[in-house]
């Protein structure tokens, strides 16, 4: 029957995929030749809420291709697949199905019950992602689809793993040594969720916001000359002042104000460090006064250059604070109100004022300081901020400007300025000095209320004692990082390590197995019945938190291949080939991994970290729901197949460079399959179908040629796929099969195929066939849909195409004398139809030809291919000739020089005033666009997107107008 004429990809697809399923395809192990070597991957564990959006689908479309080649070589292959059981949004996406089918919320469920609803909510919805995976194609091995919390308590049928059990095994194991302790440390608090999150779950967004200045007024009235000094030194600005100014974004947070930091070099405040000064807020007589110091963090060039220091709620206050023993006040509740328990007002200040006074302390009872006046307990943090302000302005302790001065960017001058002018001084024009100006805010990603940095009792990994092999194994050449930029965001992540806090305040997860006796003595375990016998039968309590999801995933290469038992597939994959991941992952997912798979096991998780960059819209702008820019991927799926999809994302995936991703080209790679398709139909309608897969030897030029093609095309395919070089395959199989296979060879083939003798016919039906087949398998890994169904169509097969042995011939098939024939043969009517282009000939013409000087060689390779040529270079004869009359293009090929006699045929006027017009206008925008990036102003403050734009531009101009001269040239010599 023959083949249909296009290739119905919406039918064939899923009927593909159960195919490959139902034939064990994807196992581990599945094609692997006896004794060969391993090649693994662990999936990147997507949340199980998740749906696949674009970064899947590229990440996921060069895991499978990696895969499906190593398969195709016989590798003993294994693509890991699994799901990360994401605390917080499922969590999130549990509480909310709760509440819209007006259950009881998880408070009123209880721990226990509403993770039973948790784990039904998996069992009916968690899957989704891994269907959607399968519609792009990708080949895991999903009888062993691994879940971060396989095996945790309560976990249903088909939830039998061990991955809980290896978390909580090294847990316990890396707190007795010491790894993992509890402390108090400032996290990113989300006050919706109440949980601590990471810095990537915190998106930090530009939002209108305001700058409050307020005066700290010095103790017992003192007071000091304030000077402000030029360059040269001299005093431009004097005053007496009897307070010190600072600039704050949050006055809630004043209250918690435990010093007043200045630079050791500013010299304005010299005669004040070391003195006393007051928080302008709360009962006046019990107003804490907290210390002047000197610290390098301050600015003194930015706003007063005094900066409040409040450690418990500020990520750099809390650094200040470390160095010089600032006590740190927590001000809030985990809602972020304000707090309302501990003693009352009066007490905690004069507490405070005595260790202000330098009384000693430790943080235990500074934690248990209520710092918030008593009128502004529990209130919400921004209803506490609005009366702050109210009572220090109604204090007259706000600086007061000249409404002309608010919004100057170097700050308006403050009142006892002798510079203002004297109507401005009238306490009747006088305004609060308050800047309104763009903030960076923290925002939850889930949440999206603005997250506050709180201090907090955390479990943390001490991560500077287990770092150093993470870095040695990199800078060693153990383990690679491409691209070499991301490799330095590795070492700048891991050099400057910080304690990674480990602990959520959430119902899902693995539970920390930590409990404690009344006394609060820590029994760590792996069950409650261990922790009971260390306790002596103590009552004991266990922590209510669940470790961070970046904690578990951080065992993922060992977790999914069983570990802690010694299984087959640990001591066979293990550890892993390569790990393709995103580059907004390689601290909070690689670099831990590193470190964890090293502490626990003492080998290196993956040899080869292929970092991929970003896909962005056509004009280099990221993907976002308020740009309203997202391009979904299974919608083009939809539309224009898997393999038009993957191909595109593979064309595109320079190393270390975004992509700038359209729906045409899209559309455009679904033409080549297309083209693919009916080069193969014209096969089939040929006979020439049915390879046993052995290597033609033919004897025909053209068919010699193409064998010696393909060979380059897979010595190219090879290369680039060995050094991760994936839109080089892409593109080196798109101009193989295109350009060499369909517009070459496939025409080439015709006069053979309906002209030639039979053993030549034979000869070429055999040659053709094989060479359909080398396409299809070259092009599999990258394309495996379209490419399977003309496997099966074409052919009888022993196997399927997934399974098909991957090509080892090399250059030995080349044949130089071929090669260089038909080379000649393609140059020779690639610059006809060139110049036939660009001095407009008609397309259907065909005209004559003259020759001069044409070598023996050359004449012989015209005299074997003329009827190609004629064809193909739309030419009625050709003609020998000493020179060349005027008005003929000339046309220079190895071995001597054709003529193109045109003047005759266009108007050489008329297309050169067309060409010049089209000239002058390309000139103008050339022009505009060298003169936007010669301009260091632009370059240095237009949106990065905007600068490769101008440039892309630049450039396609560019080439246009050479093309352009080209054109001119060459009527020039039409005279």
């Amino acid at each position: 029957m023959a083949m249909e004429k296009t290739f119905n990809a919406t039918e064939a697809e899923n009927r593909l995929y159960q195919a490959w399923e139902t034939a064990g395809a994807f196992k581990a192990g599945a094609n692997a030749k006896p004794g060969a070597e391993p090649f693994s991957i662990m999936i990147p564990p997507p949340n199980v809420t998740g749906s696949l959006h674009m970064g899947h689908a590229f990440n996921n479309t060069l895991q499978d291709i990696l895969v499906r080649w190593h398969r195709m070589r016989g590798h003993d292959t294994l693509w890991q697949p699994g799901q990360d059981h994401a605390g917080i949004a499922t969590q999130m996406v549990v509480e909310r199905k709760l509440a819209a089918e007006g259950q009881p919320g998880r408070r009123d469920l209880g721990r226990e019950a509403f993770l039973d609803k948790v784990w039904e909510w998996k069992t009916e919805s968690g899957g989704t992602i891994v269907n959607q995976l399968k519609r792009l194609g990708a080949s895991c091995d999903w009888s062993r689809n691994a879940f971060t919390m396989s095996g945790a308590p309560g976990a249903p049928a088909g939830e039998e793993g061990n991955f809980h059990d290896a978390v909580i095994k090294v847990f316990v194991d890396m707190y007795n040594k010491g790894l993992i302790y509890r402390g108090k440390r400032l996290v990113n608090w989300d006050p919706h969720f109440e949980t601590a999150i990471s810095d990537l779950e915190v998106e930090n967004t530009e939002v209108p916001g305001h700058m409050w200045h307020f005066k700290y007024p010095l103790a017992g009235g003192e007071t000091y000359e304030y000077l402000e000094k030029d360059e040269d030194g001299n005093v431009i600005f004097r005053e007496e002042r009897d307070y010190i100014a600072i600039a704050t974004t949050r006055p809630e947070t004043m209250l918690g104000d435990g010093a007043v930091a200045v630079h050791p070099s500013d010299e304005r405040y010299a005669p004040i460090i070391g003195k006393l000064c007051e928080i302008p807020v709360g009962p006046k007589e019990h107003r804490r006064l907290i210390p002047i110091i000197t610290d390098e963090y301050p600015d003194p060039t930015f706003g007063s250059g005094a900066v409040k220091i409040t450690g418990a709620h500020d990520f750099n206050d809390y650094e200040v604070a470390k160095r010089g023993g600032i006590p740190m006040y927590r001000l809030m509740d985990t809602r972020a109100h304000m707090r309302d328990d501990g003693a009352d007002y009066a007490t905690c200040a004069a507490r405070a004022q005595e260790i202000a006074g330098g009384a000693a302390f430790d943080g235990a009872e500074v934690d248990t300081l209520n710092l918030i006046p008593d009128d502004l307990r529990g209130l919400d943090r921004f209803e506490a901020r609005d009366k702050v302000i109210e009572q220090i302005t109604s204090e007259g302790l706000a600086v007061m400007v000249a409404p002309s001065s608010s919004g100057s960017t170097r700050g308006p001058q403050e009142t006892t300025d002798p510079r203002v002018e004297p109507e401005d001084k009238d306490a009747d024009t006088l305004i609060s000095f308050v800047e309104s100006k763009p903030i960076m805010q923290p925002f939850g990603d889930r949440s999206k209320v603005v997250i506050e940095p709180m201090l907090t009792d955390q479990w943390f990994v001490d991560t500077a004692k287990i770092v150093q092999p993470a870095i040695d194994a990199v800078r060693s050449g153990e383990v690679t990082i491409m691209p070499e930029s991301d490799r330095k965001v590795y070492f700048h992540w891991l050099e400057n390590i910080e304690p990674w806090c480990i602990s959520r305040q959430l119902w899902w997860g693995h539970q920390i197995p930590v409990w404690y006796d009344a006394e609060g003595t820590q029994y760590c375990a792996a069950s409650e019945d261990e922790a009971r016998e260390m306790a002596d039968g103590k009552p004991l309590t266990r922590d209510e938190d669940v470790l961070d999801t970046w904690f578990s995933s951080g065992l993922w290469p060992i977790g999914t291949l069983g570990w802690p038992e010694e299984t087959d597939e640990l001591k066979k994959y293990f550890p892993t080939s390569v790990l393709i991941t995103g580059f907004d992952i390689i601290f909070f997912w690689v670099a831990r991994m590193m470190m964890m798979q090293y502490a626990v096991v003492g080998q290196k998780p993956f040899s080869h970290v292929y970092v991929h960059a970003l896909v962005r819209d056509e004009k280099g702008k990221k993907m976002s729901k308020s740009l309203g820019n997202v391009i979904d991927p299974l919608d083009l799926i939809d539309e224009y197949g898997a393999d038009a999809v993957r191909f595109t994302l593979t064309a595109m995936a320079a190393m270390g460079r975004d992509l700038k991703l359209s729906t045409q080209r899209v559309a455009g790679y679904r033409n080549f399959g297309t083209k693919l398709w009916n080069a193969a139909r014209f096969a089939e309608m040929n006979e020439a179908v049915g390879s046993d897969g052995q290597v033609p030897t033919p004897e025909a030029t053209v068919n010699r040629w193409i064998v010696g093609e393909v060979a380059k095309a897979r010595i190219a395919v090879d290369d680039a796929l060995e050094n991760f070089r994936f839109n080089d395959a892409a593109n080196a199989l798109y101009a193989f099969v295109w350009g060499t296979v369909c517009d070459w060879y496939v025409e080439f083939s015709k006069p053979l195929l309906m002209d030639g003798d039979a053993a030549t016919k034979a000869e070429t039906q055999a040659t053709m066939a094989w060479v359909i087949d080398q396409c299809l398998i070259l092009l599999h890994p990258i394309m495996p849909f379209v490419t399977e169904e003309l496997w099966d169509t074409l052919a009888t097969r022993d196997k399927m195409l997934v399974h098909a042995d991957w090509p080892t011939y090399g250059s030995e098939l080349i044949n130089p004398e071929a090669d260089r024939e038909m080379n000649w043969v393609i140059g020779l009517i690639e610059q006809v139809r060139s110049a036939r282009a660009q001095m407009h000939v008609p397309a259907g013409l065909y005209i004559p030809v003259l020759v001069t000087e044409l070598s023996e060689a050359g004449r012989m390779a015209w005299e074997r291919n003329e009827v190609m040529i004629k064809r193909l270079a739309r030419i009625d004869s050709l003609t020998d000739t000493e020179a060349f009359p005027k008005g003929c293009v000339t046309i220079a090929v190895e071995g001597g020089s054709f003529g193109l006699p045109l003047a005759d045929i266009i108007d050489v006027g008329e297309e050169k005033a067309r060409l010049e017009k089209t000239l002058g206008k390309l000139e103008k925008e050339l022009g505009g666009l060298r003169g936007r990036l010669n301009n260091p102003k632009f370059v240095a403050s237009a949106p990065d997107e905007v600068v490769d734009e101008a440039r892309e531009n630049l450039a396609l101009r560019e080439e246009e107008e050479g093309k352009l001269r080209a054109a001119l040239a060459r009527l020039a010599e039409l005279g």
